[in-house]
């Protein structure tokens, strides 16, 4: 066991028990094999088993399991063992166990670090650790957290805007308006830090700043005025904000506050605006859900697949699953015939997918199978995986696993998945551990080289 060969399996999963097979085991009762193939090198497996240990309080069991690994000074066990060192309430046994990683200057050793020490009242040593790398956005979320716990938010409200005032131009081109902005991230954090100060105007009006506003489908603005119950601010704000986040952040504080007609009506007022549904028919129909109102859930999504170009695969896939849940699989049928017809009788296989679920679920999963095999498509890698999806929802675990073995090597893991299921756990890891294809053939050769391929 080496450090290279445990970040290789790692990464590609290579020979390694993967952990989402790692739960189904533990789930299913099968401590013993985990316990096994922990000392036989899996690292997920020696993870999870030291985590359970550590929560029956078997602390030096845990320990053991993890020591291995720790030697070979692979970074992903160190943090592992240091996890379960802070759960257990030893936080500078784990910081001693973490430092000398430090000095190699890897990113993702030093956020985790520095959240450590963070955490267990020594802000101040953290946010000198990362003081020099604050261009980089992920350090410098880090170094404002250190900030907050060590009250040095004036020092680091300093550093953002040196940072903000070195911004360049992103071009040449005197006509470009874009800047380089290193962290890209540096206004958010100062507007974090400003509202953290009570300094709430001074951080709307950074934000406003922002060339880019939503990051993960959430917007910092949008977020701030919620929090500090500045509403009519909102709504004019999600007035002009064009991805729709700020209009879902107020329906979400107005169904907070029981105002569940006036988020509706927020959501209804920007799907009215050009490629407004766009944005907001999943949360709009999500939240009629809620209330109970599947009718308008359903028309809201439908709307949006009946208008030229809009029947793209998820909006196709909301509105199925909206008709399923709600069991009327037979009008989403209908739905789908519709929508072939306009395609000139073709069906591709990521909506005929939709097609199939509906089938399943309203009883005619032989039919469904059926059709699937007749598709152009339907003799893939990933349609054996979604046919064998269907039967497993069924109770036909057997069949599903048939299914996986007309492509062995592509439905490795679902396949196992399947037969852990099954409770033929031996099988399930003898199919992970075959050698993936496309592994290189050594052919013995009479010479050095050839001119003959394979060269």
């Amino acid at each position: 066991m080496d450090a290279a060969d445990l970040e290789r399996r790692a990464r590609s999963s290579a020979g390694f028990i993967p952990s989402s097979l790692v739960t189904r085991l533990l789930a299913r009762g099968h401590e013993r094999e985990v316990e096994v193939q922990a000392a036989r090198g899996e690292w997920f497996c020696a993870r999870e088993w030291a985590r359970r240990l550590g929560e029956r309080r078997q602390q030096e069991r845990a320990s053991e399991v993890l020591a291995p690994y720790v030697a070979t000074g692979w970074w992903p066990a160190v943090r592992a063992r240091a996890e379960l060192l802070e759960d257990w309430g030893r936080a500078e046994e784990a910081v001693a166990l973490c430092r000398p990683y430090v000095e190699r200057g890897n990113r993702l050793v030093l956020h985790f670090f520095a959240g450590l020490l963070t955490r267990h009242g020594r802000g101040a040593e953290a946010f000198a650790l990362l003081r020099s790398g604050i261009e980089d956005w992920f350090l410098a979320e880090a170094l404002v957290d250190a900030a907050g716990a060590a009250g040095m938010d004036e020092e680091t409200a300093a550093l953002l805007e040196d940072r903000i005032a070195s911004a360049a131009p992103a071009c040449e081109d005197p006509d470009c308006t874009n800047v380089r902005l290193e962290p890209w991230n540096a206004i958010d954090l100062l507007a974090a830090v400003r509202e953290r100060q009570g300094r709430t105007d001074e951080a709307i009006a950074l934000l406003g700043r922002r060339d880019s506003t939503s990051v993960n489908d959430r917007d910092a603005l949008a977020d701030l005025l919620a929090r500090h119950g500045r509403i009519e601010e909102l709504r004019a704000y999600a007035a002009s904000e064009y991805h729709g986040h700020a209009v879902r952040r107020l329906a979400e504080v107005l169904e907070e506050r029981g105002d569940v007609e006036e988020a509706i009506a927020a959501y209804r007022d920007f799907a009215g605006r050009p490629d407004g549904l766009w944005h907001v028919a999943v949360p709009l129909s999500e939240l009629l859900v809620r209330c109970g109102r599947s009718d308008e859930a359903i028309a809201v999504v439908r709307e949006l697949a009946d208008r030229p170009g809009g029947a793209e695969d998820w909006v196709v896939d909301r509105l199925c699953d909206l008709y399923a849940e709600h069991g009327r699989a037979e009008e989403g049928l209908h739905h789908l015939d519709v929508l072939k017809a306009r395609r000139g009788g073709e069906e591709e296989w990521q909506i005929l997918q939709f097609r199939l679920g509906l089938m399943a679920g309203h009883g005619l999963l032989d039919e469904a199978t059926e059709l699937a095999r007749s598709h152009p498509e339907g003799d893939t890698w990933y349609a054996a995986r979604g046919l064998a999806g269907l039967l497993a929802a069924a109770g036909r675990t057997e069949d599903a696993v048939a299914m996986l073995e007309r492509h062995p090597d592509a439905n490795a893991l679902p396949r196992a998945e399947r037969l852990v299921e099954l409770g033929r756990v031996e099988e399930a890891l003898r199919v992970l551990r075959q050698p993936p294809p496309g592994e290189p053939v050594v052919i013995p050769r009479a010479g050095d080289r050839s001119t003959e391929p394979p060269f």
